[in-house]
């Protein structure tokens, strides 16, 4: 595959192909210097959109609950849909009190004073999966270890039961994003119908027979009063499945990929040089994940001289926000020791990721597994890029082992 760098006019960030065929680096730089409000216009039929680069203007504009809402969407694929059939009742997509609401009930589940049980679990099952590939002498990552530690974090919360789970998270991988050309928008919205449907049983199971999971807790909740509909449980369990799933699956591949190519680093990381959570925070903004988020404008304000009108849709790009030198020191150099680092993986303001300490977590501990268990690792064959407009990452990435014996004897 050839990767160029397009000109301007030539760049559709709508279409999933863009990010696959071409390096941005430039791109985003341009937009940053010269044109930090952009107008991504018209294709296809699509509608345009606003693009903002800058970090502190996409800082701005998730503080800002006055011009803009998320309850027309927040991600092109429903933005350009026009709406998100979720708004209002998923928290990613719901905003005022109503947000604010429904948070708290989440954060009774997810919040790291009682997710302590949790992030024992994921160490235990994640150096376990590390000290079997380091056993076998290698595998693909991104199938056989980053697929497997999120999506067992996430179904135990929701309790979904273990045999469900691989068909659950092949749909969740076509949900927003494919590993091929030939899927298209069709195809990603049957997955996510599937993923919908999948949770309106449970749902129905748990209000029959209620356990100690995430759902049956969602079950016996209500908002001012009015109890939790089922549309509203299994939206915000499609919402918690993707969340949970794609940032942390998609960050350990790529924070694996960047290590194997990065020596320098990966010795700083395996003698203790560098502290964990700082390495976490670095392989966060390198990998940004969630390419973007968006909001749709109710209110005209104007940034950079540009007015922004009511119905128009604003993309915030974290893609080029975490490579802003405005704000990081050599931002196109991966350094586990940096600090300062307020990167933007995980958005800001009001829809801060609900799940971003577990994220961590589970970053944390796999970064821990490897340092404890290898002495390094390289790449043995291609890495297959996955295709969308929103997440950015692989979908493969075959690697080969390098055990530490000494570590490998450590009982856990």
């Amino acid at each position: 595959m050839t990767v160029t760098t397009p000109a301007l006019d030539v760049v559709d960030l709508g279409d999933p192909a863009t990010f696959a065929d071409h390096d941005l680096d430039a791109f985003w730089r341009t937009l940053r210097d010269t044109y930090p409000v952009y107008w991504n216009p018209p294709v296809d039929g699509r509608r345009g959109f606003w693009v903002l680069s800058r970090y502190n203007d996409i800082m701005a504009a998730y503080r800002d609950d006055v011009h803009f809402t998320s309850e027309r969407g927040n991600v092109l694929v429903t933005l350009l849909g026009g709406g998100d059939a979720g708004a209002g009742r998923m928290l990613a997509v719901t905003d005022g009190h109503r947000h604010h609401e429904l948070r708290k009930i989440l954060q009774r589940v997810l919040s790291p004073r009682v997710l302590s049980e949790v992030a024992a679990a994921v160490r235990v099952n994640t150096r376990q999966l590390i000290r079997e590939a380091v056993e076998a002498g290698g595998c693909d990552f991104a199938e056989q270890i980053a697929s497997r530690i999120p999506m067992t974090t996430i179904s135990n919360l929701l309790g979904v039961p273990e045999q469900d789970r691989d068909h659950l998270l092949a749909q969740t991988k076509a949900a927003l994003s494919s590993d091929a050309e030939d899927v298209d928008e069709v195809d990603s919205e049957m997955a996510r119908n599937e993923i919908l449907m999948y949770f309106m049983d449970m749902v129905e199971e748990r209000r029959e027979s209620p356990g100690d999971d995430v759902i049956s807790m969602l079950v016996a909740s209500s908002i001012d009063g009015v109890p939790l509909s089922d549309e509203d449980i299994v939206l915000n369990c499609y919402s918690l499945i993707i969340g949970g799933d794609e940032t942390s699956r998609l960050t350990m591949i790529d924070g694996v990929h960047t290590l194997a190519a990065q020596p320098e680093q990966w010795r700083r990381l395996k003698h203790g040089e560098v502290a964990i959570d700082t390495a976490v925070d670095e392989v966060l903004r390198w990998a940004s994940p969630t390419m973007h988020f968006g909001r749709s404008v109710v209110g005209e304000t104007e940034l950079h001289g540009v007015q922004l009108r009511p119905g128009e849709i604003v993309t915030l790009w974290h893609a080029s926000g975490n490579r802003d030198e405005r704000i990081f020191d050599r931002p196109g150099t991966f350094d586990l020791g940096r600090t300062p680092n307020k990167h933007l993986a995980f958005g800001y303001g009001p829809h801060f990721c609900i799940g971003s300490y577990l994220a961590k977590v589970e970053i944390a501990e796999l970064l821990m597994a490897l340092r404890d268990f290898t002495t390094g690792f390289e790449r043995t064959g291609a890495a297959l890029p996955i295709r969308s407009n929103f997440l950015t990452g692989f979908s493969s990435l075959p690697v080969r082992f390098r055990p530490d014996h000494s570590g490998m004897k450590e009982v856990d």
